[in-house]
């Protein structure tokens, strides 16, 4: 009877500790979330047009929860594999010379591009998308050729992204 006792009480402590430990590893990974805009301090900029697509580097990190968000690159790193969910806005005032157009890009392909060309007025294009992601694969906006993106302290050209689940 001892013997069993034993044997039900390490099962039910060994049991105990596996759960404790996969829930804590299962609660951390599902920590991913960042949002940011284009330029930091109050600034005010176009960047572009450039005659080749151009990462656009989001210096103005409000939330990077699990940092898996680069502000120096711009590029964002999937720390676990799983779901995510992004989203990209991006603007320019108009004044007849250049678009607004930024493409989500992942590891090296273009995923989808959010653009907006009219003569007056301002021009806001946004888009988003849910993507599976490996441990490792990246994601970044680029601001495609020939176009141009604004930003002000009103932060309108912006990133976001979400790990939505694991798989």
């Amino acid at each position: 009877v001892s013997l069993f006792l034993f044997l039900s009480l390490s099962l039910s402590l060994s049991l105990s500790l596996s759960l404790s430990v996969s829930l804590s590893l299962s609660l951390s990974v599902r920590q991913v979330a960042f949002s940011a805009s284009l330029l930091a301090g109050g600034q005010v900029a176009y960047v572009g047009p450039f005659s080749a697509h151009t990462t656009l580097i989001f210096k103005n990190v409000v939330t990077n929860i699990g940092n898996a968000y680069n502000p120096t690159t711009g590029v964002f790193t999937a720390p676990v594999r799983g779901a995510y969910h992004f989203e990209w806005t991006v603007s320019t005032p108009a004044d007849n010379s250049h678009a607004s157009g930024a493409v989500l890009v992942k590891n090296s392909e273009n995923v989808f591009l959010a653009y907006e060309d009219q003569a007056t007025g301002s021009m806001t294009s946004s888009k988003a998308v849910a993507l599976f992601l490996d441990v490792g694969d990246v994601v970044f906006v680029r601001v495609w050729a020939n176009t141009r993106a604004y930003d002000d302290p009103g932060h309108h050209t912006t990133f976001s992204g979400h790990l939505l689940f694991t798989m």
